[in-house]
């Protein structure tokens, strides 16, 4: 499967063109290898540059592309019963909602200790899920090892894939049957192309509320409409003067058997929301704060280029005087540093409070995430900025900056020509970055600024 001429476009300039990866999860039994592969996955996506500051992986999250298709990779914690780790059963609750969640399924096993009880038990519990599972052999470091991996056909699960996750022996032939595997990718039909907002958070900070308080009240107003291929749900909303399709996330969705105070279920399910979006509405706990969880979500979000607005709900439930909001919108502007440039709005979706604000909010980030600025406007406004204060200069060398013009990509991302881009620092290029914040509106929207050799 390759990739057309705009799918290699997007990839060298560091964003997936499709709408709505497929999730692939690695479980297993502790000690078998799950990171060392999950690393293996997630690092051959080379082709891949993510160019924003002060975003980290989450270790259970990553992206791999292979032969043109992008998906995502989901690492679990190691499968294990009756053991004296208090974390046993959240780790068997991951699984399970990884199991639940996913479009394909790696078990790994490992060849030098051959089955186990839990890899029986693992086994069981796999041949009964409609998914595709691979059966993946690790550490089969050489071709002796081979003859060992066939006593894992008594599992039942088809036959193995034997790999070296450390060394990589074996990895492409496992990355051709996860492609094979995928489901084909659906898209809404072109007519209907028309924003999509997300409302992700934690589990209890409201998105449902705040998808019944959009939804409920008129229902002749929405059209669900059967999405991609996992069954997400499209939502219509036509009102007030807006027009966008709200997408499915964990509060329209059913819950499966997992208790919602996992905090696991809520990154796995805002991995797909996000990556279905144009503009995601964060949602956070006013009486929590901004937690490391909502840190990760905001993390994704940035790392897909996706349109970000922050809702603090429950609003009504603080205590405040005159600088309340204040301090608490500067705290969160402070955490989300580098990129802080991003609405933020206090509600109390319970009382209907500033709900519409949320949405217009969150459609003005749209049109900011799709604008294109002409190359005259840019070059007129930034070459006299970049005359007065140049890139500083590095080894005696002086950085020369000619020309600037916005790449035709989905999101916003601009290309300088320099004679020198290798010496170019970070600070600079927030420096321009902010410079272009401050003449065009691209509020709550990720920028990407690329040097080029002129």
């Amino acid at each position: 499967m390759g990739r057309n001429p705009r799918q290699e476009f997007d990839l060298k300039c560091g964003y997936n063109s499709f709408n709505d990866m497929s999730i692939v999860a690695i479980v297993g039994r502790p000690n078998v290898g799950k990171s060392t592969l999950f690393n293996r996955l997630v690092g051959m996506r080379k082709a891949i540059v993510d160019d924003t500051a002060g975003t980290t992986r989450d270790r259970h999250y990553g992206r791999s592309d292979w032969s043109g298709r992008e998906f995502s990779v989901i690492d679990t914690g190691g499968y294990a019963l009756g053991g004296e780790d208090i974390f046993e059963e959240e780790i068997r609750k991951q699984v399970v909602l990884a199991i639940d969640e996913s479009d394909v399924i790696l078990f790994l096993v490992e060849v030098s200790t051959g089955i186990t009880d839990l890899d029986m038990i693992m086994a069981d519990l796999l041949r009964r899920t409609s998914k595709k599972v691979l059966l993946v052999v690790n550490k089969v470091d050489n071709n002796a090892l081979i003859y060992n991996s066939h006593e894992f056909y008594a599992l039942g699960l088809g036959d193995p894939y034997c790999i070296s996750a450390m060394s990589g022996s074996g990895t492409g032939e496992l990355m051709d049957a996860i492609i094979e595997a995928l489901p084909t990718e659906d898209t809404v039909p072109a007519e209907e192309d028309l924003p999509r907002f997300a409302i992700i958070g934690r589990p209890n900070v409201g998105k449902s509320s705040m998808t019944n308080a959009l939804l409920d009240n008129e229902r002749n107003i929405v059209t669900p409409i059967a999405g991609t291929t996992r069954d997400s749900i499209l939502t219509r909303y036509n009102k007030f003067g807006l027009d966008f399709y709200l997408i499915d996330t964990a509060g329209l969705r059913k819950k499966s058997k997992v208790t919602d105070d996992l905090e696991f279920y809520s990154v796995l399910r805002s991995i797909r929301s996000i990556e279905s979006s144009d503009v995601c509405i964060l949602m956070i706990d006013a009486e929590q704060g901004l937690q490391a969880q909502d840190m990760n979500i905001f993390s994704l979000v940035i790392r897909n280029k996706k349109g970000c607005v922050i809702v603090v709900n429950k609003w009504d439930l603080i205590e405040k005087d005159h600088n309340t909001m204040k301090a608490f919108e500067e705290n969160i502007r402070r955490r989300v540093a580098p990129f802080d440039d991003v609405p933020i709005i206090f509600t109390s979706v319970l009382n209907k409070q500033r709900i519409l604000d949320v949405l217009q909010t969150a459609m003005q980030v749209y049109y900011s995430r799709i604008r294109k600025i002409p190359t005259s406007q840019l070059n007129d406004y930034l070459l006299p900025i970049i005359e007065e204060t140049p890139p500083p200069s590095t080894k005696g060398k002086y950085i020369r900056i000619k020309y600037v013009t916005q790449l035709a990509s989905p999101t916003p991302a601009f290309a300088f020509f320099v004679n020198l881009p290798q010496y170019i620092k970070e600070g600079y290029r927030r420096f321009l970055e902010n410079k272009i914040r401050e003449r065009w509106d691209f509020r709550g929207v990720p920028i990407q600024i690329f040097f080029r050799q002129k």
